[in-house]
């Protein structure tokens, strides 16, 4: 650290040499004057100096002693004759320094987003935050705790991620057609901590604050829209997402964009698949893939190919299931995030579940609820269910018919009603096969109010 008078200077060794202000709490608390007096004094000039026509030492010596506020001209001469900027002159803020900072926060969002180890970039970022703040920079003090949050999204820990969100709105809230990035990643978090009610509210806000402020930013209105329609999904009421859903495609036109579309169709497919239309969602996530190969998003791609294929396993389809599940991973590439490790995991151990593989099914769901951890409740359902499974294959009885209820309480609580009720119906059959018939008449009896009355009718009568 070097001392240059009453400056405070702090070197990057991040940066080759570049030497970065920043103010000590007596300059925050500086007048124009009484910092119009400092720098003359620390540059051994003279009030007589620094006149010049039309700013006189007399005006000079009224400035310093808070008899006067200076003129623009007065400012822009005095500022060249120091050899500062005008706004330091003026505020006390150098546009360098926060021009400096924001370079340094950009490197850091870089390393969050790439880095395999994002600590040292988390550090950096609650420093340029507490910097930001003590330099009155809302904004890039916000933006700092906002990366934070998606730091700890990446690592999967959503309860950090919603906590430093919301934090970093406290700080400075852009409007969501700004920073839609931010206002996703804390509805996603919500819908990941079980909160799926929060997800519905955020979006809403959102989507009535873009209509208001973007009215003809479609691409904006799509992201929110189908954002909705998924945590109303979460939540369980699929007859407002599916109308969201149908709103928003209303929207759409000859122009819009293969990401818009790809939305559409994700969203129609999630609302047709948790309703059980199975063929209808497989092909809404068709058209997605198709648009998605034609982009070079390939998490995105990679995320479409394993929707089709947890619907392909769920209809017994082997070989199609291993075609995207192979696609899925190959576009994943050797350090997917640990949600998409768990998918991929989890319907390796339905296609391992189908070919009636039962060590194989209870390995893969293990590390699939490994990689999900805490977070993501309805996608641990459907690991717990393929637990189920793989345990019911191995003969474990007491094993399966605890993971089985494990996973229809899941799926329920998460939204996830009709495969809660496929779960609960295979967990009856199971039942009755190992002759538990009065507790597979209260399991099938569940089935059937969760919507499957008619399937439940025909395994009664089997």
């Amino acid at each position: 650290m070097l001392e240059t008078s009453n400056l405070t200077y702090v070197r990057n060794p991040k940066r080759m040499g570049v030497i970065v202000p920043t103010r000590t709490e007596h300059e925050r608390a500086e007048t124009v004057g009484l910092r119009l007096k400092r720098l003359r004094l620390e540059r051994g000039l003279s009030q007589r100096d620094l006149s010049s026509p039309g700013v006189s030492y007399a005006y000079i010596s009224r400035i310093e002693a808070g008899a006067r506020t200076p003129s623009v001209k007065a400012l822009r001469m005095l500022a060249r004759k120091l050899n500062i900027s005008v706004e330091y002159l003026e505020t006390g803020r150098d546009l360098r320094e926060s021009e400096e900072r924001e370079m340094r926060l950009g490197d850091a969002e870089l390393a969050i987003r790439f880095a395999d180890d994002s600590r040292e970039a988390e550090q950096q970022l609650a420093e340029l935050r507490d910097e930001a703040l003590a330099a009155g920079d809302a904004v890039n003090a916000g933006r700092a705790e906002a990366a934070r949050g998606f730091a700890a999204m990446r690592r999967g820990n959503h309860l950090d991620a919603a906590e430093r969100i919301e934090q970093s709105l406290k700080i400075h809230r852009p409007p969501p057609h700004l920073r839609p990035d931010i206002y996703s990643a804390l509805g996603e978090a919500y819908s990941a901590l079980g909160a799926p009610d929060r997800a519905v509210r955020t979006f809403q806000e959102c989507l009535t604050a873009v209509r208001e402020a973007a009215p003809n930013d479609l691409t904006i209105k799509t992201r929110f829209g189908t954002l909705l329609s998924y945590a109303l999904s979460d939540a369980g009421d699929h007859e407002q997402a599916a109308a969201v859903v149908r709103e928003v495609a209303a929207e759409l036109t000859a122009e819009s964009s293969p990401y818009d579309r790809v939305r559409v169709y994700w969203a129609s497919a999630r609302s047709s698949g948790l309703e059980g239309r199975t063929l209808e969602a497989l092909g809404y996530i068709r058209r997605a893939i198709a648009l998605l190969e034609a982009t070079d998003n390939t998490t995105q791609l990679a995320r479409g190919h394993l929707l089709a294929a947890g619907i392909e396993v769920e209809e017994g389809h082997a070989e199609e299931t291993r075609a995207h599940l192979d696609a899925a991973e190959s576009l994943l590439g050797a350090a997917p995030e640990s949600f998409d490790v768990g998918m991929v995991r989890t319907v390796r151990g339905q296609l391992a579940a189908l070919e009636g593989n039962g060590d194989l099914t209870v390995r893969l769901a293990r590390e699939a609820l490994d990689a999900l951890g805490d977070y993501h409740g309805g996608e641990q359902g459907a690991a717990v269910l393929t637990l189920g499974r793989g345990l019911a294959l191995q003969r474990d009885d007491v094993g399966a018919s605890d993971a089985y209820r494990r996973a229809v309480d899941l799926l329920v609580v998460h939204g996830r009603r009709h495969e809660a009720a496929k779960a609960a119906l295979e967990w009856g059959t199971f039942l009755r096969e190992c002759g538990r018939e009065e507790e597979a008449g209260s399991v099938l009896q569940r089935a059937a109010d969760l919507g499957l009355k008619a399937d439940v009718e025909a395994a009664r009568k089997a």
